[in-house]
């Protein structure tokens, strides 16, 4: 059985997690199985949605971790997962899954996935995306409003009352749990150079 190369990317919300997955995917294909820990918000069907919208998102508790834990110990047995899906409109999980197949190298991304040490101890690589506030702002308002359905009014309140806290509390300190700090995601291209190079020499 092949070994199997798994990889965590973390950084505040707007800093080019997926901007630097997305070209990491374009060098390896079929080669790598993305997670995202944004899959595994915890279903709230008991509440209604005016209270859904209140919730803290960007605190630890608000996911099933230990779900995305276990289905990753799948992949890396080769093992077939079915992953839930989050709907951001009506900010709760829908009644369907998503078959996710294994394969030789797995992204993990998401903004506190350097917070739980179990989860932390399953990645071989752990990469830090470090961005400026500022910009990692203005680009969570474009993607909540043309992406996620949401208002700006939404979007500021909810960043100035929870968002911010949260990444000061527990984002930025995880920081120190990185193997590599990249400014400006995948829009440093000599890091993401570097970072295909180690995830070739990982896979020979």
């Amino acid at each position: 059985m092949d070994r199997v190369i798994v990889i965590g990317i973390a950084g505040g919300t707007g800093s080019g997690k997926s901007t630097m997955i997305r070209k990491i995917k374009e060098e390896f294909c079929d080669e790598i199985t993305i997670l995202s820990h944004d899959f595994y918000y915890k279903e709230h069907s008991d509440i209604p949605f005016e209270e859904r919208k209140k919730l803290n998102y960007d605190h630890p508790d608000s996911f099933d971790t230990d779900l995305m834990i276990s289905h990753i110990k799948d992949l890396i047995q080769w093992k077939k997962i079915e992953r839930p899906v989050y709907d951001f409109t009506i900010h709760n999980r829908i009644n369907e899954t998503v078959p996710v197949n294994p394969a030789k190298v797995i992204i993990v991304e998401g903004i506190l996935i350097f917070e739980n040490k179990e989860l932390r101890d399953l990645f071989d690589i752990k990469v830090f995306i470090d961005t400026d506030a500022d910009v990692r702002i203005i680009r969570r308002i474009l993607r909540d409003v043309r992406e996620r359905g949401r208002t700006l009014d939404s979007v500021v309140n909810q960043y100035l009352t929870t968002v911010k806290l949260m990444h000061e509390q527990f984002v930025e300190p995880s920081k120190k749990y990185a193997d590599i700090i990249v400014p400006e995601g995948g829009y440093n291209m000599v890091a993401l150079e570097m970072l295909n190079e180690r995830i070739h020499a990982l896979l020979k």
